[in-house]
């Protein structure tokens, strides 16, 4: 499953280079979405439409998976919070960075999804390790 998500990734991040020539960066679609582009709401809406209906057309299909979150609501919240605000400060996201960014060779991404990754792995630690669980 996971090599079948990584050439649909790739397949949509390609298309949507080609026939838009535009980086399928999520955080970067939604915040030009919500700044209200004239021209630009369709795909905008169309891509995050489909971003949203893909897991419940594979629960209708019977291809859905089982996910366990151990977090509860308020980590949820502060975690997407602070996502948020890194994705501003690094301009822009994992998907625009790390898929599109790596991909064109651009050092700025690969800086930026490093410092993604790392900031990660000691979150983990950190929430595994040194706070009591």
């Amino acid at each position: 499953m996971s090599l079948t998500g990584g050439v649909m990734i790739g397949g949509a991040v390609a298309l949507l280079i080609l026939f838009n020539g535009r980086i399928t960066g999520i955080s970067g679609i939604l915040g030009g979405l919500l700044s209200l582009p004239e021209k630009d709401v369709a795909w905008r809406a169309a891509f995050l439409i489909g971003m949203m209906l893909a897991p419940v057309i594979a629960i209708w299909t019977g291809r859905g998976i089982e996910i366990e979150i151990q977090a509860g609501w308020g980590e949820i919240l502060t975690a997407g919070f602070l996502v948020g605000i890194g994705t501003r400060y690094a301009g822009g996201c994992t998907s625009g960075h790390g898929v599109c960014g790596i991909s064109r060779g651009s050092v700025r991404s690969v800086a930026a999804t490093l410092t993604f990754m790392a900031a990660g792995f000691a979150t983990v630690f950190v929430k595994l390790h040194l706070v009591a669980a």
